[in-house]
């Protein structure tokens, strides 16, 4: 996993929304809806990341954010439907990150969240079956051996490696690497699978990570079965 995510929102659509992109990119997520339940999770559980309502039951936003920064550096980000500017300065005030108004889109929240820990000093590392991928500078390195490989192809080992095992179709792939949704072939993802497969090949020889499932799509396995 990529970080731990706390996800405190009491709109129960808006929370499972959130929460299935920050999974799809990678990250450990937690969420919960009452502001009196926050400030001891913190403590207890020490996230890397708060994305923070401001209108809560039980507690107001603000509030928690200040309680927080009286223990914790974590970053937050204030989700808000509040457009004032008011708000916005004292949020900030009180050790707010960032700030993300509703509406919103959600990848524009992943978004967010990795800019706020790259600028933090948190940027998101994933480790698993002895690679490592580093966001901050898209370096991947595999058993001690960087590998030569472009922007794209990180964005597409770092989305399979996310959740081993699972099967991604090419639109999914699409979806995740170009989303600025520009036109691009399917086979373009067996272009760059082909690519990343032989740079893979050339540090470790011994097996397979990336494998193709007919006629459904490709999944990151160190070993079969």
């Amino acid at each position: 996993m990529m970080g731990k995510i706390l996800v405190v929102e009491d709109e129960e659509k808006l929370t499972e929304l959130m929460r299935d992109y920050l999974l799809q990119a990678g990250f450990e997520v937690f969420c919960m809806g009452n502001g009196l339940e926050v400030t001891p999770w913190v403590r207890e559980k020490a996230p890397d990341l708060i994305l923070l309502d401001l209108m809560l039951p039980g507690r107001d936003g603000l509030e928690i954010c200040k309680d927080i920064r009286s223990f914790s550096t974590v970053p937050i980000i204030m989700v808000t439907a509040r457009i004032e500017e008011i708000d916005r300065l004292l949020g900030l005030e009180l050790g707010g990150d960032d700030y993300i108004c509703k509406p919103f889109s959600p990848r524009e929240v992943v978004a967010r969240v990795k800019a706020v820990l790259r600028r933090t000093g948190g940027a998101p590392t994933l480790q698993v079956a002895g690679l490592v991928l580093d966001e901050a500078r898209y370096k991947a390195v595999l058993n001690g051996n960087e590998l030569d490989i472009t922007a794209i192809e990180f964005k597409l080992l770092q989305y399979l490696a996310g959740n081993p095992g699972r099967i991604y179709g090419r639109q999914q792939l699409m979806d995740r690497i170009y989303p600025d949704e520009r036109v691009v072939a399917d086979r373009t993802i067996d272009s760059h699978i082909k690519k990343l497969r032989k740079k893979i090949a050339a540090v470790h020889p011994c097996g397979e990570l990336i494998h193709s499932v007919y006629g459904v799509g490709y999944k990151f396995e160190p070993l079969e079965g």
